[in-house]
């Protein structure tokens, strides 16, 4: 095994020969500070997995903040220090940044977590390598792999998490995991989903209401991040279908619906056309687009939207309603109606309806524009007002609706307009 993971440890395809060479200059400043360091979780299960690693988390027996402090007194960068945590996040100097992805590292003191409560943050206290990956959520998570010294390559695996990697399952450490941090449940339902894992018997088992009903204690905020990572991953569809047949839905809201598996497909398609998208926000408004705005409103409070996605979502569901009175509209009605919706809210409601007008909009109706401005008509003599905005709005849906074709056409509409 010992072997096994120095050749992955090396492997630039898995791990980029710069970061190696970053946790190698983070390993010596550890062992020169008598501090043993390990990378852990995501980075080790991936990497056995593997696949390409990302998460670069180090952990240190000793004081993580002081490690970081002397980091950037030799390389530079920037340090984030959290005392409660016993954490930093180091930011990394452009020496490296120029070729390393992500441009910050955690630093984290090994330590031992307690909960004061159902639902609660941790108390947290400096501890052993051993001691902080038995507090973690799951065996896959709970390996570590050391970095400093003649120790470099050592696996850490006290809870056989390699073995569960192995079978394929996902296990929680101790039968109160869910209770104790009820973000576990959707992490677990991420970790199922991503790897086409499957939840351990026991652990399913746990997933039961005594621990459902710790969802609600938590603040909207939390939960919604959870479910914002769900809609980033690539498997999201599969995601929340699972998280609604556990019946995590109505403990986080009673009005929150089932994901209707016909918008499935939906979740991983890239838009088409030039416009800003978000594979988050299309999750939540295809989710709650056929709730009536009361519904959408309050799950929105409880989630703690942002003024932008609750108005995306109230968007695409009002869209979605008023289609059968715009069928058949002329285009100009059609822009006017839509012009001030989001246009990722727009494609949303193209995908789901097949609508042609709403597709012509996004690609070429919301594009059009008169060739007078308001500047033209302050020197034909019009005084500022509101008849600036009618005269151009009466020119543009000229354009639209194939009323005038050439700019001679628009200027003699426009001697009429302004008789």
């Amino acid at each position: 095994m010992q072997k096994d993971l120095l050749r992955l440890m090396r492997d630039p395809n898995l791990l980029p020969s710069e970061k190696q060479t970053l946790l190698s200059d983070i390993a010596a400043q550890a062992a020169a500070m008598d501090m043993p360091c390990y990378i852990v979780g995501g980075f080790v299960r991936d990497l056995l997995l593997n696949k390409p690693v990302n998460d670069l988390d180090v952990i240190v027996e000793g004081d993580a903040i002081k490690l970081g402090q002397e980091l950037v007194k030799k390389y530079g960068g920037k340090l984030t220090t959290h005392q409660k945590f016993h954490t930093a996040i180091w930011y990394l100097p452009s020496t490296f940044t120029r070729s390393v992805h992500p441009s910050s590292l955690d630093l984290i003191t090994a330590r031992k977590e307690t909960y004061q409560h159902p639902g609660a943050l941790p108390a947290i206290k400096p501890s052993t390598i051993d001691d902080d990956l038995r507090r973690r959520d799951f065996t896959i998570n709970a390996m570590a792999v050391r970095l400093d010294g003649d120790h470099f390559g050592e696996l850490l695996d006290p809870l056989n998490g390699q073995a569960d990697l192995e079978k394929g399952i996902v296990r929680v450490l101790h039968p109160r995991s869910f209770m104790d941090d009820p973000t576990r449940i959707f992490r677990a339902i991420r970790y199922e989903g991503r790897y086409s894992f499957a939840l351990e018997s026991s652990t399913l088992n746990l997933i039961n209401p005594e621990a459902l009903a710790v969802i609600t204690r938590l603040s909207g905020e939390r939960i919604r991040h959870e479910l914002d990572l769900i809609f980033e991953e690539e498997n999201s569809s599969r995601m929340i279908l699972r998280a609604g047949s556990l019946g995590i839905f109505e403990r986080i809201h009673p009005d929150l619906p089932m994901f209707d598996p016909a918008y499935s497909d939906y979740l991983n398609m890239d838009p088409i056309l030039d416009i800003p998208t978000s594979r988050t926000a299309m999750g939540y408004m295809l989710w709650l687009m056929d709730l009536m705005e009361a519904g959408i409103m309050s799950i929105a409070e409880r989630l703690d939207f942002t003024s932008d996605l609750r108005y995306s979502v109230w968007a695409v569901s009002q869209l979605k309603k008023s289609l059968p009175f715009l069928v058949n509209s002329k285009p100009s009605v059609w822009t006017y109606a839509l012009e001030k919706l989001p246009e990722l809210s727009v494609y949303v409601v193209y995908l789901v309806s097949r609508e042609k007008a709403l597709l012509d909009y996004l690609s070429m109706w919301r594009h059009v524009k008169p060739h007078t401005t308001g500047n033209d008509l302050k020197a034909r003599g019009l005084p500022s007002g509101p008849r600036f905005g009618e005269v151009l709005s009466q020119l543009r849906a000229a354009w639209l609706d194939g009323e005038v074709s050439s700019e001679d056409e628009e200027g003699q509409l426009l001697i009429k307009l302004l008789k």
